[in-house]
């Protein structure tokens, strides 16, 4: 028996939880257990509403991803944007095209505009949150950069206004959101627009972005640029 073994056998043993005592007897219990598994039935339910329209739109993601391995081949670089659980989305976006997808190849700039808290908090107090992004988008955008913009809604105001100061610097624009219309799928070079409810949409973001992953990592390999691994950079 190992050191880690034995270690894991000294650990007490905790008990089994379980449901409540008397739950299985409570009527009360039993309705709000059926109400629950009801609520969460629905929520997968609503998920094939949003895999359909996906599915309707596989082409534009393809179209996208390709692109997107054109340009961060050619040297520009992606810039991303949401606010709350978009927020995460983006982050997980820009953590797929620097680091890695599936196989090994080289990192590609990709930059989350929410991530550097000192200069989203500087930005909001000094400028108010309706200016968080385009400052950014001014900042780090340049003609040929990609700006992909996130939002169920499709209405908040900072995502609107990066939008527009990229339109003036070139830098082409990606609306994922919920159902369209809406002001940010119109203001932007081209949408994804999912037609399910709010919560099921940003569960179809994911799925759109992975997609577009599977895309760009197919050019790239198509292009050749597709690394043995990390020891590569090394010479």
């Amino acid at each position: 028996m190992t050191s880690e073994s034995l270690r894991e056998a000294e650990l007490p043993t905790m008990p089994r939880v379980g449901a409540p005592p008397g739950f299985a007897g409570n009527p009360a219990g039993q309705e709000a257990a059926l109400a629950s598994r009801d609520a969460v039935r629905t929520h997968l339910e609503n998920v094939l509403p949003a895999l359909r329209s996906l599915e309707s739109q596989a082409d534009r993601l393809a179209g996208w991803g390709v692109e997107l391995a054109q340009r961060l081949l050619s040297g520009q670089k992606l810039l991303a944007a949401g606010n709350g659980g978009s927020a995460a989305e983006a982050q997980h976006l820009t953590a797929e095209l620097v680091g890695r997808f599936d196989g090994e190849r080289m990192p590609f700039s990709a930059i989350s505009l929410h991530a550097e808290s000192s200069a989203v908090t500087a930005i909001a107090n000094d400028y108010g949150y309706a200016e968080l992004f385009a400052r950014q988008v001014r900042a780090h955008g340049r003609s040929g950069d990609i700006l992909v913009l996130l939002s169920t809604s499709g209405r908040s105001p900072n995502l609107l206004r990066a939008a527009e100061a990229a339109a003036r610097l070139n830098v082409t624009t990606w609306a994922l959101t919920g159902p369209a219309p809406n002001p940010l799928a119109s203001c932007c070079d081209d949408a994804v627009a999912i037609d399910a409810i709010s919560a099921n949409a940003q569960e179809g973001h994911l799925i759109a972005l992975h997609a577009i992953c599977r895309a760009f990592e197919a050019e790239v390999a198509r292009r050749g640029q597709s690394v043995p691994g990390p020891e590569a950079d090394r010479g």
